[in-house]
């Protein structure tokens, strides 16, 4: 009895979260700039708000707790439209943040591990007087190029741009550019192998100074 009770259990929840789910044809889908055809926002998300300023492309898949963003509030009117967007076929995973205030562009076919970090502004610290919180927070344009991987809990800081084909290994942290087809790891993350002329090349650490 209790092992029925518990497979009924399973399924209505599993059957409320595909109801719940927003789609292009959804209510809560259609406040998005653009939601593509056989996108999907798994349910429960974390956070949205400022839809109006967020794009997603066709057959892409955002998964569960997820918080995805324009603006520092709900109702914030933003300066550039849209703020973030996501490409075709992208798969962004569990417990993820993507928070733009200016723009973040995702291309095409980019994946993400879990519990993956994007943002486009930073907490400045000139004034030793004051709190971080009433500082500047300055904004930089982040780009991820088609075709890219980021691992499981990696972040990726304002003013980057990530190539095409790039993998970003786990609990990494992108401070800066990251070319095509190359292999980034670490905190801050380097390049350790790049696709060059038609061979892949190890990247050596330079000596420590």
């Amino acid at each position: 009895m209790k092992a029925f009770l518990g497979a009924v259990y399973a399924n209505s929840q599993e059957t409320l979260a595909r109801w719940a789910a927003i789609g292009p044809s959804s209510k809560r889908g259609r406040k998005f700039a653009s939601f593509g055809d056989r996108s999907i926002i798994m349910w429960p998300p974390t956070t949205i708000f400022n839809e109006e300023f967020i794009s997603i492309g066709s057959h892409t898949m955002i998964g569960q707790h997820v918080a995805l963003s324009a603006g520092m509030m709900p109702g914030q009117l933003c300066v550039t439209s849209p703020v973030v967007r996501i490409g075709d076929r992208c798969l962004i995973g569990r417990g993820s943040g993507i928070v733009g205030h200016f723009s973040i562009d995702i291309g095409n076919d980019v994946w993400t591990g879990h519990h993956v970090y994007i943002t486009d502004q930073n907490h400045g610290y000139e004034d030793i007087s004051r709190v971080i919180s009433q500082q500047t927070q300055p904004e930089r344009a982040v780009r991820i190029g088609d075709g890219s991987w980021l691992g499981h809990g990696s972040i990726v800081l304002p003013g980057v741009t990530i190539g095409r084909h790039v993998v970003v290994g786990a609990n990494s942290v992108v401070t800066c550019d990251l070319p095509d087809y190359s292999v980034a790891v670490g905190a801050p993350a380097r390049v350790i192998r790049q696709f060059i002329d038609g061979t892949w090349l190890s990247i050596q650490k330079p000596p420590s100074q």
